[in-house]
């Protein structure tokens, strides 16, 4: 037990002297510091180069981190991006022996006692021209200075919408000095790219690559050459949001406009479904054109709204011409021939479409449309048999007994009523003349009313055809634009 507590004793004694040596340690670097640094600012002046030599060249290493996507803004065509900007220079006038300050290499001081580079973003589109971040520069032994800086840059990017929502966008972000030519201050890429490591991934966009170019570029207004890096951000938009919030709603409206010409053309709803999907296809198509620039450039599913909101404005119009074939009368002119050869006969038999009010399931109203035709082909053989009787005027007799077989084989009439009709010859000839009269009316009425059924039939079969035509036109539209995705 002893043995124990004198061996905890001894450890504890030991990190205690540990501790007291490295405070003191620690002690007596802040000394050298604060040394170091009174003798360093002494005599220096941050508004001038840091070269001894006015005529060699201050080299800038610049290093870009993206760390965050804040904002695209499509229609203003402006980036905004958190960064991380790395500048790393030498100062001739901020040197020192480090084992004359006991080992001290590096020290911690405020950006603004020093010279710092104006190195500004070019391409900047923001309203706040404040100064840049003053955050701490390490200062070494050599004269190398390091300082990063955080910056939340506001850039102009040219933002090509015509492939919106599966579009990819080049935005460069250049970065040079402002005052300092290229004899004087030149800037090094501290790498071929832009640091990606620490970026926070985005909802609504990709990162593919920010490589990075240098340029020396000689301005109209001056003769010397001025040096600047361009970072390209390569960005791909992920456009699962705008396919199942702005394409795929269109594409299930667009597929009903065509079920407007399967509608019955005595609903009333033909035109009123016409409308209806033309007006939810305007609303989709202001939401895309709050989103883009106004720009020549129309988006992919801009186009895709008007070749829709096309086809449903000629699909409307369409349906008011079979409209009013349906409801042609008994006073419209009969079907061309043409017409009865080319729709009547073939299309209706390649679209499946029968008469009005018969369908291909239904073989007992075959029946008893055949039983009529052959009821009404016997009355026709009746009233010819009649005329001819009244034809034949030389034997009243004969006339008389013919007559009253007609009637007692056609109507069934019998007794006095069959006697005295046939006893009273000019009686006779006047109900004669009414029942002709009787059976041209009806037989005109059937006349007009087989060239109305014939105009409803011919509308029918129109309006199956353009219904597969308009299909067909939104099938391969809606393949389009997903080809156009993938």
């Amino acid at each position: 037990m002893k043995r124990n507590s004198l061996s905890s004793f001894s450890i504890s004694l030991c990190l205690l002297f540990a501790a007291v040596m490295l405070q003191a340690v620690e002690s007596a670097k802040g000394k050298y510091a604060h040394m170091l640094f009174n003798e360093l600012f002494e005599d220096y002046s941050n508004a001038l180069i840091p070269v001894e030599d006015t005529d060699k060249v201050l080299n800038v290493t610049l290093q870009i981190t993206l760390s965050q996507i804040k904002d695209m803004d499509e229609r203003n065509q402006i980036l905004s991006a958190y960064l991380w900007i790395r500048q790393s220079w030498y100062d001739a006038y901020l040197k020192w022996d480090k084992d004359k300050y006991d080992g001290l290499d590096s020290i911690r001081i405020p950006s603004n006692l020093v010279w710092r580079p104006d190195i500004v973003l070019y391409n900047k589109a923001d309203d706040d021209f404040s100064e840049p971040v003053n955050t701490n520069v390490v200062l070494r032994y050599d004269g190398k200075i390091t300082w990063d800086a955080p910056a939340i840059t506001k850039s102009s990017c040219v933002v090509d919408v015509s492939y919106f929502p599966f579009d990819s966008q080049q935005c460069n972000l250049t970065f040079g000095s402002w005052t300092y030519n290229g004899n004087q201050v030149d800037i090094i890429n501290s790498l071929d790219s832009g640091d990606l490591s620490d970026f926070v991934e985005d909802v609504e966009w990709e990162i593919h690559g920010m490589p990075a170019v240098k340029n020396v570029i000689t301005y109209g207004c001056c003769s010397e050459p001025y040096p600047d890096v361009t970072f390209t951000l390569i960005l791909k938009r992920k456009s699962s949001f705008y396919i199942f919030n702005l394409l795929l709603p269109c594409i299930l409206i667009s597929f009903l406009a065509p079920l407007g010409f399967y509608l019955p053309a005595d609903s009333g709803e033909k035109v009123s479904l016409g409308v209806t999907v033309l007006l939810a296809l305007t609303v989709f198509q202001l939401m895309v054109a709050e989103i883009m620039p106004p720009s020549e450039n129309v988006p992919l599913i801009g186009k895709y709204y008007i070749a829709t909101m096309t086809m449903i404005t000629a699909s409307t119009a369409l349906t008011i011409i079979i409209m009013n074939l349906h409801h042609c009368g008994s006073e419209a002119k009969p079907v061309p021939q043409w017409a009865r050869v080319v729709i009547l006969d073939y299309m209706s038999k390649i679209f499946f479409v029968y008469d009005v009010g018969e369908n291909c399931t239904s073989p007992k109203r075959e029946k008893e449309e055949e039983h009529r035709l052959e009821v009404d082909d016997g009355c026709q053989r009746r009233h010819k048999e009649v005329r001819s009787h009244l034809s034949s005027r030389n034997d009243d007799c004969d006339l008389k007994e013919k007559l009253n077989g007609n009637l007692n084989k056609s109507y069934g009439l019998h007794g006095e009523n069959v006697r005295e009709t046939v006893n009273c010859c000019s009686c006779y000839k006047m109900l004669i003349k009414n029942i002709e009269y009787i059976a041209n009316c009806v037989r005109d009425h059937k006349a007009n009313r087989a060239k109305g059924i014939e105009w409803k039939k011919v509308a029918k079969v129109m309006d199956r055809f353009f219904m597969w035509i308009f299909f067909i036109m939104v099938f391969f539209m809606s393949v389009l634009i997903i080809g156009k995705a993938a």
